[in-house]
């Protein structure tokens, strides 16, 4: 019986965390780790053996519940990358949980209930750390949940999406201890946690009225770009030419003297294009010769693969691939342009789509690369670039950010942009491989979140869809329809003031790190010690 009552807190558990990102049911968050941190009571208090192999276990079930529910349509790209992320994502998830369980037996008789609260920094500090390296797949980060709800985070601009985890950590551990002391001072434990809850939303209001008294001192006019061409049966595999005259034939009345930006979606041009000599290709002839002689002020922002050959004694990256037979070797990225009057500006797209993109830590697994997912455009192991690059106008009144997909689920990785110069964001994206599910939609609303954290204006091109303009409160304006082809002209209002979470970046992450390195610290002294 006792360990049918564990397993139905696991699986209860792991259905209302994935119920939480389900529109309008967002408040479930804030009681969805009840289940797991009762689990970790009921499993100390038992008599089996192997308590540790037990809570492993059974978090495992409630992590992978989770994980499917909300990133089931992963399997619409890849049925094999679905299975690993649900895995190995989980698995990730279920060991973090056994830290927590390990320190909490060895804080047992600490002061103040430490023991209830070590979930806490535990968790952000896995949160954070899973944004850092190769393996990154933070999709379901805790403060993720509120870019269905983003009136109420306002404050994301002080403290990032950790900020969020935190409020959902906080809430369900004091409400699980209001269960756990049962009669003895719950009512005060509750009426807290209320209070908890409550507080972080009337301080989101506040702040929200003030940025909206803003005004800003000038705005520029942009053509965001929705061209809806099928990524699995046409984009990739049709005349590339063909669809750049298609697209500018619908485009060239839509343009003017006074805009300033045409955003064209990830992977738009599907030429195939070596940076060594770049500006002989069709593509960039076609546009310069076609907009930017009627435009001159015009800056096209626009996604691409290009290709980099390397000199025979030029130092190679890590992800550097060798012709076949031959000692010659090149890059491939997905690449982010700027075409203008003035020249071209490149940046290469750095967080990359784990197991599609980039094989993790290429330097070591290289020769598994041929086992990556191929999407069409760009797989296998991608090259990098370090810094994140701006693109910025003439006369650099205007810097563009020019986030490609994934990157835009990674909060401090965007306020790099920010911290060099970038006033406006605008993010490059094809979300077609998902087809019609939550995954689109998910990606859409935590662009939201980068708008808050930042106070920047976002343009949103993706190729099948949602295009829109996110206002620097998150919301969104002018979305288009999924799978339609779609043009949005706006005026966007470009910001050069930088937050508290672009200036310091993720504290209270830092601070989490901090904290469990600590408690693990200590919890090895005490063991020696007590042998």
């Amino acid at each position: 019986m006792k360990f049918l009552k564990q397993l139905s807190l696991a699986i209860l558990s792991g259905l209302l965390l994935g119920a939480s990102w389900l529109p309008s049911c967002t408040f479930l968050s804030f009681i969805a780790l009840i289940p797991l941190l009762v689990l970790a009571d009921e499993i100390e208090n038992s008599s089996i053996k192997r308590k540790k192999l037990r809570a492993f276990l059974l978090s495992y079930l409630a992590f992978l519940i989770w994980n499917i529910c909300d990133t089931w349509w992963i399997w619409f790209a890849s049925d094999g990358g679905a299975v690993a992320a649900f895995v190995a994502n989980s698995l990730l998830m279920a060991l973090v949980y056994l830290l927590f369980f390990s320190l909490r037996r060895r804080f047992k008789n600490a002061a103040f209930n430490i023991q209830d609260w070590l979930f806490i920094p535990v968790w952000i500090s896995f949160e954070y750390l899973h944004t850092k390296w190769d393996l990154a797949w933070t999709w379901l980060n805790l403060g993720n949940v509120f870019a269905f709800e983003h009136n109420w985070i306002q404050w994301y601009e002080y403290t990032g999406v950790s900020g969020g985890t935190l409020w959902i950590l906080a809430v369900n551990s004091m409400l699980y201890q209001a269960i756990r002391f049962k009669i003895q001072h719950s009512k005060i434990r509750i009426a807290a946690a209320l209070v908890v809850v409550l507080l972080p939303i009337g301080i989101s209001q506040i702040i929200k009225s003030q940025v909206s008294k803003q005004t800003p001192e000038a705005t520029v006019n942009v053509l965001i770009v929705q061209p809806n061409i099928d990524p699995y049966n046409d984009k990739f595999n049709g005349d590339f030419q063909g669809q750049l005259q298609g697209v500018y034939n619908k485009i060239k009345n839509k343009i003017t003297q006074k805009t300033k930006y045409v955003a064209l979606p990830e992977t738009f041009l599907t030429e195939s294009m070596w940076e060594n000599d770049i500006e002989k290709s069709f593509s960039l002839k076609f546009l310069r010769d076609s907009l930017l002689t009627k435009f001159p002020d015009l800056n096209i922002v626009v996604g691409t693969t290009t290709f980099y050959k390397y000199e025979k004694d030029e130092k190679k990256s890590e992800t550097a691939r060798a012709f076949p037979n031959t000692d010659i070797y090149y890059d491939v990225y997905n690449t982010a342009l700027q075409i203008n009057k003035e020249g071209l500006q490149i940046y290469h797209k750095s967080k990359l789509v784990p197991g599609v993109e980039r094989m993790p830590y290429p330097a070591l697994f290289k020769p598994l690369e041929g086992l990556a997912i191929n999407l069409g455009g760009t797989f296998g192991s991608l090259g990098t670039q370090d810094t994140r690059t701006v693109f910025f106008n003439k006369d650099k009144s205007i810097g563009v950010a020019p986030v490609v997909c994934y990157e835009s689920i990674f909060g401090e990785f965007v306020t790099d942009y920010i911290s060099n110069g970038a006033n406006l964001i605008f993010i490059i994206t094809n979300d077609g491989w998902w087809q019609d599910t939550p995954g689109y939609k998910h990606h859409l609303a935590y662009a939201r979140l980068r708008a808050i954290e930042t106070r920047r204006q976002i343009a949103r091109s993706a190729n099948t869809g949602i295009s829109c303009v996110i206002d620097e409160l998150g919301e969104v304006h002018a979305p288009q329809l999924w799978w339609k082809e779609g043009y949005i002209m706006a005026n966007l209002a470009p910001n050069n003031e930088k937050t508290f979470f672009v200036r310091f970046g993720d504290v209270l992450s830092k601070l989490a790190v901090f904290l469990t390195a600590f408690a693990i610290g200590y919890s090895i002294f005490l063991r020696f010690k007590k042998k």
